[in-house]
């Protein structure tokens, strides 16, 4: 009997963990998201869906906004990422942890004191911008903050580590012999990575993927800090209907819909990409 329930005695505080802290929160935000009324005379439950058509009509742009800055930043660091990984997995020698260890050195700041520092770094009289305008390398009126580059460049800088370490962890287990047999079969460089090192390193990619285009698409500290009017994301709206506007029907409505949008577009993305043959590399 003892050996029976064991397993599930072990389970048990972090079911007890996700059930209070995750599956409760998200029912009553649900709750939340069909309500009717306002913070004054509070909130009556009405099961109005119209909260949910409402919003997205309403906030359909800073929608797509989101998902075009996520999708372009989740590239951005595939394109930055990959040659790191790369080269610490199969160049780096026993200096790997060192490289590493810098590649996490961020972490140890604030997400936001990071996202400060890049905005005096590119203010428009910062150390970075001041130097080349006064030498006449930039036009007087050239600025970074509160495009669409800052914002995009600010979110590949704070998750770019998310996609360097599952993508390092990957190529990290393929074999070099592999790789010395392919030589050996008269396969150029070229035809050795993408039929043999790329391929392998798909699980790496598609983790990566996973854990930086959900949070950036879901972004606000970014876009707030580096962004400017134009550059509002659906976590700064979410973000204004709670603690601003007190609409937190509206709140709720955006933020399920949201995950909603994230979950079909991972499943989307999983399917396109072949979960089966991720797993079959992995296994390798």
């Amino acid at each position: 009997m003892r050996r029976k329930i064991a397993p599930y005695l072990l389970i048990l505080p972090g079911g007890l963990w996700l059930v209070i802290f995750l599956v409760v929160p998200l029912v009553f935000m649900a709750s939340v998201s069909t309500q009717e009324g306002d913070i004054v005379n509070g909130f009556v439950q009405t099961f109005r869906l119209a909260n949910y058509t409402d919003a997205l009509v309403e906030f359909k742009t800073q929608f797509l906004r989101s998902v075009g800055y996520g999708l372009a930043g989740t590239v951005l660091t595939i394109a930055l990422a990959y040659p790191v990984a790369y080269w610490i997995a199969f160049k780096a020698g026993a200096r790997k942890s060192t490289y590493l260890l810098l590649v996490l050195l961020p972490f140890f700041v604030s997400f936001v004191l990071r996202t400060v520092s890049w905005k005096f770094l590119l203010a428009d009289d910062g150390i970075l911008l001041q130097p080349l305008k006064g030498l006449g390398l930039l036009p007087a009126d050239f600025h970074v903050l509160q495009t669409t580059a800052a914002v995009i460049g600010g979110l590949a800088y704070n998750y770019l580590p998310f996609m360097i370490l599952p993508i390092y962890v990957a190529l990290e287990r393929v074999d070099p012999r592999v790789v010395e047999a392919s030589y050996d079969l008269y396969a150029s460089r070229r035809d050795s990575f993408t039929k043999i090192v790329l391929p392998l390193s798909l699980p790496g990619v598609f983790a990566g993927v996973l854990m930086t285009f959900v949070p950036m698409t879901s972004d606000y500290v970014n876009a707030s800090i580096l962004g400017g009017p134009a550059n509002t994301m659906i976590g700064n709206i979410i973000q204004t209907e709670y603690l601003v506007n007190n609409d937190y029907p509206v709140g709720g409505a955006l933020s399920f819909t949201l995950m909603a949008a994230m979950l079909i577009g991972i499943f989307v993305y999983a399917k396109a990409l072949g979960t089966e043959n991720v797993l079959e590399a992995a296994a390798r």
